[in-house]
């Protein structure tokens, strides 16, 4: 779908990557449409210099991705973050908040995003030749972790009572517990089998003293009721729904569409 230099001024673009997969969503915020969508699953986990590769081939292929855009975003999907509270956050100390979870190199790019409203900074790893890449397609551009705006939006909803969230992807998912509007756990698991999927919401609720039989699992991203991992959740956790999921937009007739919206939360949020 071409674009005229007038629609331009009104783009954005959203960029999500991943060892796993790539996805990018382009709005037409005036006329609040999406006009273009892509994504791109690997069938192995790739390193940064092979995942910068792929995004080289993905432009290639797509031109609209090379027009002109004022307003990008990148998002960093991987577990090299940890959170950390504002009181006690030093920048010059960043990297010593990764190094409890994750190896860090001298050559380590330390970046984070401040969640200001909720007190809390997330510190991460992005992928450094990524970053450069865009900048010089781009020029500046803003750039988060995506475990920053999936916090940022389930802490937006009300919420009185303890509440689980799943937001379920490929092997992996992020889980996020609230109480009464306050963050008690983020983290992300990977997982292979059904039983390792119910295994670690066991787990982290054992952890936090939750009740299977009366806190709330709320599930949202690629999973549905006809999925195995919903049925063995469903045998152990009492109270269990998906999380109603809303984007005010909609779809160019030309453009493909998320196979499950929620699969692509963040990245749609992000717009």
């Amino acid at each position: 779908m071409a674009t005229s230099n007038q629609e331009n001024n009104f783009l954005k673009l959203s960029i999500q990557v991943s060892l796993d997969g790539l996805s990018f969503c382009i709005l037409n915020t005036e006329r609040k449409e999406i006009i273009f969508y892509r994504k791109k699953v690997f069938t192995a986990q790739l390193d940064p210099v092979k995942l910068l590769q792929e995004i080289e081939t993905v432009y290639k292929e797509e031109p609209l991705l090379s027009q002109h855009i004022n307003n990008v975003i990148l998002l960093f999907s991987n577990s090299l973050s940890t959170l950390v509270p504002s009181p006690l956050f030093q920048e010059e100390n960043a990297s010593n908040y990764l190094k409890f979870n994750t190896k860090i190199l001298k050559t380590d790019f330390i970046a984070y995003d401040e969640l200001k409203e909720h007190e809390m900074v997330n510190v991460y790893i992005p992928y450094a030749n990524v970053i450069n890449y865009f900048f010089e397609k781009y020029g500046e551009f803003e750039y988060k972790h995506t475990s920053s705006i999936l916090l940022e939006e389930l802490l937006k909803l009300p919420s009185q009572e303890t509440k689980m969230y799943i937001y379920n992807r490929e092997k992996e998912y992020d889980l996020v517990v609230i109480d009464d509007g306050k963050l008690l756990l983020c983290n992300t698991f990977s997982y292979e089998t059904k039983e390792d999927f119910l295994y670690y919401i066991l787990f982290t609720a054992e952890q936090l003293n939750l009740d299977p039989l009366e806190f709330q699992l709320l599930l949202f991203g690629d999973i549905s009721k006809d999925s195995d991992f919903y049925e063995i959740a469903y045998n152990y956790i009492k109270n269990i729904d998906f999380l109603p999921v809303f984007f005010p937009f909609e779809y160019h007739e030309d453009t493909e569409k998320p196979s499950r919206e929620s699969s692509e939360f963040v990245l749609l949020k992000s717009l």
